[in-house]
């Protein structure tokens, strides 16, 4: 007798922008590597995902987004202030040039005059959630990847989980602002049933 029940794998890959990566406007050591490591990963591992995708930070360019850009005049306290980044449609805004999208399915984009940090809380420009096509595409499982572990990769890991899929982070292929928010984070997945690859 066989199952014909088939486990169907997803593939998050979470804000690899200019501006999370060296050089940019809140860079990430390691952030390229991560681009340059996700497109080699695709190269060997796409086939095994029945869906694919990727997020991007698409913020106003005419406001504060809700408070998440540091006011004028004001240093921003990295927790939930932050300087000026991936204003939409600028370079800031951008795919990493190193990291592939062909294999990228559907694109969203988050925190359009709002903070945001988890890619649930974004949508494509059709208007189509994480949530609803992970369970439009019977997605039962889903590998995170992407920048940076200790912010929007916890977020979307633990909306994952929220969602009802297992959730795995895989380790090489994410980059932390800090090794102290980055170790709490990794704790705070784990609990939440997270686990790492």
């Amino acid at each position: 007798m066989t199952n014909n029940t088939e486990t169907k794998r997803g593939l998050l890959i979470v804000d690899v922008q200019n501006d999370f990566c060296e050089g940019g406007a809140l860079g990430v050591a390691g952030g390229g590597a991560v681009a340059r490591g996700i497109s080699d990963y695709l190269k060997d591992h796409a086939g095994e995902y029945a869906l694919i995708i990727a997020s991007r930070d698409w913020h106003d360019a005419d406001n504060d987004n809700g408070g998440h850009f540091a006011g004028e005049g004001t240093h921003p306290d990295f927790i939930s202030t932050w300087p000026v980044h991936c204003v939409a449609g600028t370079d800031g805004a951008k795919y990493h040039p190193d990291l592939a999208t062909e294999a990228v399915a559907f694109h969203v984009k988050k925190g359009q005059g709002v903070p945001s940090y988890s890619m649930f809380e974004g949508t494509t420009d059709e208007g189509h959630t994480v949530e609803g096509l992970i369970f439009s595409h019977s997605i039962s499982e889903v590998d995170v990847v992407g920048l940076a572990t200790d912010h929007c990769v916890r977020a979307s890991a633990l909306d994952a989980r929220k969602a009802g899929v297992s959730v795995r982070v895989l380790r090489d292929l994410v980059a932390a602002v800090s090794p102290v928010t980055e170790q709490s984070a990794l704790e705070e997945m784990s609990k939440a049933g997270v686990t790492f690859g």
